[in-house]
């Protein structure tokens, strides 16, 4: 498992729910604005806030809707301060032109994104997994963008101070990606006392020579700080290492480069994935979520009736981990991909596998796949396999 740094210091027992937990972890990173509007099923992490941000010298704003919200975690972050937002699946899809704009002009910033049964309005109370491919692809264009998927209450907080250091060193939107079951599921957790706190690279050197988009060795630039002297330049448009806007050939294709390379130049400090018994699998399961919840113990129940099964879990889902997939798939002879949707996972996992007969097990009616169902479908694959 490639996992992040521990976190522990103290632990401290607590019984909280996912969404409760995710606004926890925003303030123990340092998250010290929230711009929302509520949205079942994460309107919890907003309430949450609403209540500790005061307390920490912080700013919850409830905007009059989702552009705005997003709007107003941009302008924040450019104070430089640390900002979040929480929405669900409609108020996801308002968020998108905003997003693109974070992208492109490198600022940091996290979005949770709760995910309930869709399309438009759908099923605000019930569980769905069908914005994996909004969460990469939602906004127009090209442009970067980091999504972490957690399955479990004490992930969801870990994964949510890991979105803001992960946004703060790479200067790029990070959106937390769980479905309802998970946001609303209540867990005995033990929580550390204090987390890591991560800084942005700050501008430094001659005021006069500062080029606010100059390319470093990691491929992020460093972003002036208010109030330092440091001149800059913020447009959505494509524009040179200055920040005003260019439509040179030469300079666009230079600078777009270097912005949609800087997340896979930094891969290793973003990557994430957790595997279960994936050495003799004949049979692969990966799944995210609440699925991959239900496909811990569907694993176990195969094996008990002689099946192997194995499961892979990307905690990272974008950029997707392939070549920790494609490890843990070599020997197996079947790949089954659960999840709550029409089969957005399975196009990454044949994306990624290629040659891997990959089946795909979906429910898209607000209830969760059980693990019965995901055992019968592993071992109807090892039949068919052998």
């Amino acid at each position: 498992m490639n996992a992040p740094d521990a976190l522990f210091a103290r632990p401290t027992a607590k019984l909280i729910s996912g969404n409760h937990a995710c606004a926890l972890g925003a303030v123990a990173a340092g998250c010290r604005f929230f711009a929302g509007y509520p949205i079942t099923p994460s309107s919890e992490v907003a309430e949450r806030l609403a209540r500790l941000l005061p307390q920490v010298d912080g700013v919850f704003i409830q905007m009059e809707d989702e552009i705005a919200s997003m709007a107003a975690v941009i302008g924040a972050a450019m104070g430089g301060v640390k900002a979040m937002t929480a929405t669900s699946g409609p108020g996801f899809s308002l968020k998108q032109e905003n997003l693109g704009y974070a992208a492109a002009a490198e600022i940091p910033c996290v979005v949770i994104d709760v995910m309930r049964g869709g399309p438009s309005t759908g099923m605000p109370t019930r569980p769905a997994q069908a914005d994996i491919m909004q969460t990469r692809w939602g906004s127009h264009g090209d442009y970067p963008v980091i999504v972490l998927a957690p399955a479990s209450v004490r992930e969801i907080h870990d994964e949510t101070v890991r979105a803001f250091a992960l946004a703060e060193t790479l200067r790029t939107p990070v959106v937390v990606l769980y479905d309802q079951a998970i946001a609303q599921l209540t867990e005995t957790v033990e929580l550390p006392a204090s987390v890591p706190q991560v800084e942005r690279r700050w501008a430094s050197g001659p005021r006069a020579e500062h080029q606010p988009y100059a390319a470093s060795a990691d491929g992020v630039p460093a972003m002036a700080r208010p109030g330092a002297g440091y001149r800059t330049h913020t447009t959505g448009l494509t524009h040179s290492e200055s920040g005003f806007p260019s439509q040179k050939p030469e300079v666009v294709e230079r600078n777009q480069t270097r912005l949609l390379t800087k997340l896979e130049r930094n891969r290793e400090r973003i990557e994430s994935f957790e595997t279960l018994a994936c050495d003799d699998a004949e049979v692969l399961i990966v799944a995210i979520g609440i699925s991959a919840r239900a496909a811990q113990r569907a694993v176990a129940m195969a094996r008990e009736r002689g099946v192997k099964a194995g499961l892979f879990r990307p905690i990272t889902l974008w950029p997707f981990p392939e070549e920790a997939l494609r490890a843990a798939a070599a020997g197996v002879r079947a790949v089954l991909v659960p999840e709550m949707n029409a089969g957005q996972l399975r196009l990454e996992v044949e994306r990624v596998l290629r040659t891997k007969p990959v089946t795909g097990l979906n429910r898209y009616d607000g209830e969760a796949i059980a693990p019965t169902a995901i055992a019968a479908r592993v071992e109807a694959l090892a039949k068919e396999a052998a």
